[in-house]
């Protein structure tokens, strides 16, 4: 749709918010027209399924050291600044904010209005403009659509400006170095320039409703992945990227509300998006076949290498990144929940891919475990990507998003406890990493058997095991688990080396103690007394 096209609403809007172009404005244009846009433009080109492939260019990932936030009458005191919530004052936000509008005045433009939440009480209208169609197609796949009556009367809340070609210079316009990503709760803005890696549009939203949904309507955002069984009991899988979130959220016996973030109100919980961010690394039909078939026209692929001589995607090829990536709307998986609002949940998970190898696969804990947990967490990875390094390094991201939260940590945590407290829900950590050692000595718990205690644990057969402590962390290991050899239960058992493990999990321990110190002054004494115990 060309400009002359546009609704007079969306016309109107640009032109108030400065961007005065003579070139096309492209509107609301359909997954097909995106993606034949970026390929007749060359930036992007079909695999065999007819996928849309891309390159984002020099960022393959999110910069949480360039993501700013105007420091203003509404987040002065409200934000808990740190390095993921960097100041910058109106000012440096509006000359930004001038220079990005002359920027996309001279561009061919992509606009999408949708919108986020589905609960129809905390919807919020947004507004995206990109200078790249494939970053459009990227907002089509992961937030909400409206229909066209919907748009007739279409009055966006936020407006969200995406340049990858616009460079920032860091001498004059306050950032770090060229990228940038910038916040103002006033102007209800975000802008996004020299970057072309789509993640930084949904955290950006991810990051704002953080503020909003927990500061201003009590609700809890969350991080998370959640599904619902056919009895209608909700399930909540929360975890870093790399723990198993997408994956283990989407069980063929459950409806999947969403897998990645999520509301928590009163008496439900649901999807902020309309779509999937997967990670693609190492992906096969048989152990996620859900995330395989979604690879057809209309998703969008992210920096994955090829088979040679063919246009297959070689999921094994990290390239140019390890974090290759596919965005798809939910009505790519087949037991997708619509609308994608679930009960309150009956059982949480908080995943870890320990590549110490010393949490157990699976664990119970007490509520206030579960704060302590949710505010650590926890995940070890394996430092790969620098050449002769193979030691695991841990990595804490307070409630597993540490990047997106701009209030403390102990506020979402201190809303989890007492949602977790009045709904009585379980809380279980499961382990998704090594066993029998750490990385490089044992190896990775097989997703049969992690899929198993999962299972075990919705239907209620974790409820009267035999359960022991673990004399480190406290969490409670059942001694039995239905399709799991018991014999792994305990991580102690699974290594050859007893002392070797006792001296690890002593050492990991430490760092959960010296990471909690920064986030002490604003918790709980139940919080705690809930940290791991070094003899």
């Amino acid at each position: 749709m060309s400009v002359s096209q546009m609704p007079e609403t969306v016309n109107h809007v640009l032109a108030a918010i400065g961007i005065n172009t003579s070139q096309n404005i492209h509107y609301q244009q359909t997954p097909q027209q995106l993606s034949d846009a970026t390929v007749n433009l060359d930036q992007g080109k079909l695999n065999d399924t007819g996928a849309l492939l891309i390159n984002t260019g020099e960022f393959t990932g999110r910069s949480p050291k360039d993501k700013f936030c105007v420091k203003d009458e509404i987040t002065a005191e409200a934000v808990h600044w740190n390095d993921f919530n960097l100041p910058i004052t109106p000012q440096v936000f509006d000359n930004m904010h001038a220079k990005l509008i002359a920027h996309l005045s001279q561009k061919e433009l992509w606009v999408r209005d949708a919108y986020v939440c589905a609960d129809p009480q905390y919807r919020l209208n947004i507004r995206v403009v990109n200078e790249n169609p494939w970053s459009n197609l990227f907002a089509y796949n992961m937030f909400l659509r409206p229909d066209e009556k919907e748009l007739e009367n279409f009055a966006p809340e936020w407006t969200i400006l995406h340049a990858p070609s616009f460079h920032a210079d860091p001498t004059v316009d306050g950032t770090r170095q060229h990228n940038f990503a910038m916040t103002s709760f006033t102007k209800k803005t975000i802008l996004i320039g020299g970057t072309g890696y789509t993640g930084e549009i949904k955290k950006g939203i991810f990051t704002i409703l953080n503020f909003i949904l927990p500061h201003q309507k009590n609700v809890l955002s969350m991080h998370c992945s959640a599904n619902v069984g056919l009895d209608g009991d909700t399930a909540v899988f929360f975890g870093l990227s790399g723990t198993g979130k997408t994956t283990l959220s989407a069980d063929p016996n459950r409806k999947l509300i969403g897998d990645d973030e999520h509301g928590w109100t009163d008496n439900s919980v649901f999807n902020f998006e309309g779509g999937c961010y997967a990670k693609l690394i190492n992906l096969s039909a048989e152990n996620e076949p859900e995330i395989y078939n979604a690879i057809r026209p209309g998703a969008l692929v992210e920096n994955v290498g090829f088979v040679p001589g063919t246009n297959k995607i070689d999921f094994a090829n990290k390239d140019i990144t390890e974090n290759t990536r596919i965005s798809y709307p939910l009505t790519f998986i087949s037991n997708a929940l619509e609308p994608s609002i679930g009960k309150t949940p009956k059982n949480i998970f908080f995943l870890t891919a320990d590549s110490y190898g010393i949490f157990p696969p699976v664990s119970k804990l007490t509520p206030g475990q579960a704060m302590y947990q949710f505010i650590s967490g926890y995940t070890a990875k394996v430092a790969g990507t620098e050449a002769g390094v193979k030691e695991p390094s841990a990595t804490f991201s307070a409630c597993f998003g540490a990047p997106f939260l701009p209030l403390h940590p102990g506020k979402y945590a201190a809303m989890l406890g007492k949602k977790m407290t009045d709904a009585n829900v379980n809380v279980f950590m499961i382990n998704t990493g090594w066993s029998g050692g750490p990385y490089g000595v044992g190896s990775r718990m097989k997703l049969a058997y992690t899929r198993a205690m999962i299972t075990a644990a919705l239907e209620g057969k974790l409820d009267n095991v035999e359960y022991e402590a673990h004399p480190v962390f406290g969490m409670m290991m059942p001694k039995e688990c239905p399709n799991v050899p018991s014999e792994i239960l305990n991580p102690r058992n699974t290594w050859a080396d007893k002392s070797a493990y006792d001296e690890k999990a002593v050492a990991l321990a430490k760092q959960f103690v010296k990471n909690f110190e920064k986030y002490s002054s604003g918790v709980s004494e139940e919080i705690l007394s809930a940290a791991p115990k070094i003899s």
